[in-house]
Order: C-alpha cells, then structure tokens, then sequence
C-alpha cells in the first residue's frame, strides 16, 4: 500500500450527522489504477474519489471497494467540500471518465456546502423480466409498486434500476440476498438499484442497493438522485422544478439531498448537500 494523505468527509449530512462517507485523495498525479483499486479498498467506504489537476481542470476518478464506478455523487460533494477547504470557495470543473461536470464547494457555518452539475440524463421503461428478477429479489410483488413511477432504467452519469413503492413501510423493510444481488447487478450493469417511496410530489424516501460495488446499501447517492430527477422530469412529474431526497434514515445515517433540474429534457441536474469533515 503507498502512502498518502486521505481525507475522511461525510457527504449529504442532516447538519452535523448522518451523511454518506466518502475518501478523498488530491495527489499531484492520480495513482494508477491498482493502487487507487487497493487504496478505496483499504478505506472500506462505498466510494473513494481521486482528483489531480489537468489543463485547467480536475481529473477524476472513483473506486468502490471492488471496482471503478464511473461518476459517483456523493464523492462528488465531498471532494467539494475538500477543494474548498484548501482553495476557499468557488467552483471546480472536473474531468471523469464519461465527460465534464463541475462542483462548487463552500464554507457554511462550521460545515461546507457543496452542489454538484451532473451528467446528462436519460430514463427508459425497466425490461419486465428484469423488472420480475428485481422484484424476487426484494421479496416483492407488483401490488408493492407506485404505477404513477413504473419501473425504469435511469442514467445520470451511471445507469440504476428504479422501483417506486406504494408505502413507507415496505420501503423501511428492505431486504435482499447479497451475492444474488452483486450477481443481478453486474450482469446488468446497474450501479445500484433505487427503492423509494413519494411521499409528496417533491418530497421522497430513498433506499439505494449497492452489492454491485461490494457494499449492501449506500446511505446517501448524489447520482442515482440526479437519474432519478431526470426520469421525473422525463414522465412530466409535478416536480416543479426540484425535488428534496431523505436518504439513510433506515440505516441510523441521515442524509439529505436536493435535486434542481431545468425544464429541458437530458439536461443536467444540480444536486446539492452539506458536508462534514469525519
């Protein structure tokens, strides 16, 4: 293992709480890739971010413990909320792997905000074979489903699996096989799978599977809420224009997540959040 400084930061926290944690490592040059591999392992969060400047810019990249994923949210806030630390406020254009983005970051009393600029989005009706695979999974049935939201596939950076529930409650009792589900995932390539719940138009519950990159659920995930707005505006929800996301709670990680979006079909979204220094 190579020696370097990481930083600790909870991401989308509920003030000085809860939040999703991600590593952050600023090097001069980004690691190769075995070592980031063995470095976000080593960290164990679900997420470990690296950044380096390049002609102008950040270059970026993101590990889970067991693979790269290709744009993760909520490493997004935090490596925010880290380059606003050591460069004050501002906003930070970032180079990942599927194209550009940005975060800005800033100083908030005694906690950083930070909003990130998604990639693009796009949504498509979930296949109903995988849609039954997902159910079985869960230990669903159709009946559990909110039909206003039919299940999709949703993309923002990474592509997820979104199945909408009827009540609180189902979504509260979530629960799946591990290894089946790391299996489901990656033969799919789904980053996760969303479970929620609409308690309003603009108000939602999120429970977001994760075995695809070794860890059961994330307690907080900037891109699956950015996927998920796009789908939203993509079905003419009444969103009105963002939505608010409760994410974590049924894990004792309270996390809390805004998505802003446009009117224009596939444009980005500005998810934004606190962060806290761990």
């Amino acid at each position: 293992m190579i020696s370097m400084q990481i930083e600790r930061i909870s991401a989308f926290s509920d003030g000085d709480i809860g939040g999703n944690p991600a590593g952050v490592v600023i090097a001069d040059l980004l690691p190769t890739p075995d070592e980031m591999q063995a470095i976000a392992k080593e960290v164990g969060y679900s997420e470990t971010t690296f950044a380096a400047r390049e002609e102008g810019t950040w270059r970026v990249r993101y590990f889970s413990p067991e693979a790269e994923v290709p744009f993760c949210g909520h490493a997004t806030i935090a490596l925010g909320a880290a380059l606003a630390k050591r460069h004050g406020d501002g906003e930070f254009k970032l180079k990942i792997n599927g194209g550009e983005i940005s975060v800005a970051g800033r100083r908030e009393a005694g906690l950083f905000a930070a909003a990130l600029q998604s990639p693009s989005t796009r949504s498509a009706p979930a296949d109903p074979d995988a849609t039954a695979e997902v159910l079985e999974l869960f230990g669903l049935a159709g009946d559990h489903l909110d039909h206003r939201i039919p299940p999709a596939l949703i993309h923002a950076g990474a592509d997820h699996l979104v199945l909408m529930l009827r009540d609180r409650t189902t979504l509260a009792a979530m629960r799946y096989p591990f290894e089946s589900g790391r299996t489901l995932m990656r033969r799919n390539g789904w980053v996760t799978v969303l479970l929620g719940y609409a308690e309003s138009s603009q108000r939602f519950h999120t429970r977001n599977a994760f075995a695809a990159g070794g860890v059961y659920e994330d307690p907080a995930t900037g891109a699956s809420t950015a996927a998920l707005a796009g789908y939203l505006r993509d079905l003419g929800w009444a969103h009105r224009g963002r939505i608010d996301v409760l994410q974590g709670d049924d894990m004792g990680m309270p996390s809390r997540l805004r998505a802003e979006m446009s009117s224009q079909p596939g444009a980005s979204i500005r998810v934004s959040g606190t962060a806290r220094f761990m």
